[in-house]
């Protein structure tokens, strides 16, 4: 399986060596230069474990972090040249996975993306969503209808999610919002509708005549139906 890697550094001497690690090691990854950035990259993508420093412009990667774990459990590791305890504790406390302090060995950050990546997407963890002839996988993120898998984009992702956990509930724009993405989320009530058009595109046999994504007219969306 090819795994995601977003990698969250300023610094263009390191994020391009730990970038040769990562393609020397198959790994796919972006890289953003600032928190901005990184949360922007990861609202439009889905990513497998996120590599990220404390010190960034903008918004520093403690701010980062809090945003990520509104929507995702995906392993986190923090680059810090920071070696206050408080700072660790932080953190963690947060919803980090590991630390690496600065200047830190190549080789070893590999090892520790290794290790958390062997931990949380082995196989025998994956929790799969199931609905008629789809197929979720929640620690991967992946979408499979009849055995083939299908590109999907974070938000996509994210709202699919959602409905298989809530089937046969009608859920309005606010709730989808709220479940899905989190209180701060800035973009449209009806930019949720758009999303689903798309995501009908991908489950849907019949896009034009849905049987999984329902639309309850004047209220919001059921994931239901004879397939669900």
């Amino acid at each position: 399986m090819n795994f995601n890697v977003l990698l969250v550094e300023d610094q263009k001497e390191i994020s391009s060596i730990v970038a040769k690690y990562l393609s020397k090691h198959n790994y796919s990854f972006d890289i953003a230069e600032d928190g901005f950035e990184a949360l922007e990259l990861f609202s439009n993508k889905n990513y497998h474990i996120a590599i990220l420093d404390i010190m960034l412009p903008g918004i520093d990667g403690f701010q980062v972090l809090q945003e990520i774990r509104k929507t995702t459990d995906i392993p986190v590791i923090m680059l810090t040249a920071r070696e206050q305890e408080s700072d660790r504790i932080k953190g963690f406390d947060f919803g980090a996975d590991d630390y690496v302090i600065k200047p830190f060995s190549p080789r070893e950050l590999m090892k520790r993306i290794e290790v958390l990546i062997k931990r949380v997407y082995h196989e025998s963890n994956e929790i799969v969503l199931t609905a008629g002839n789809i197929k979720l996988y929640t620690s991967s993120m992946k979408l499979v209808k009849n055995d083939l898998e299908i590109e999907i984009t974070s938000a996509e992702y994210k709202l699919l999610r959602t409905f298989m956990k809530n089937k046969g509930q009608t859920l309005t724009r606010e709730q989808l919002i709220e479940k899905s993405f989190g209180y701060d989320y800035e973009g449209y009530d009806r930019t949720i509708d758009t999303h689903i058009k798309r995501l009908r595109r991908k489950v849907e046999d019949d896009p034009k005549n849905p049987e999984y994504i329902v639309t309850k007219y004047g209220i919001g969306y059921v994931f239901g139906g004879e397939k669900a």
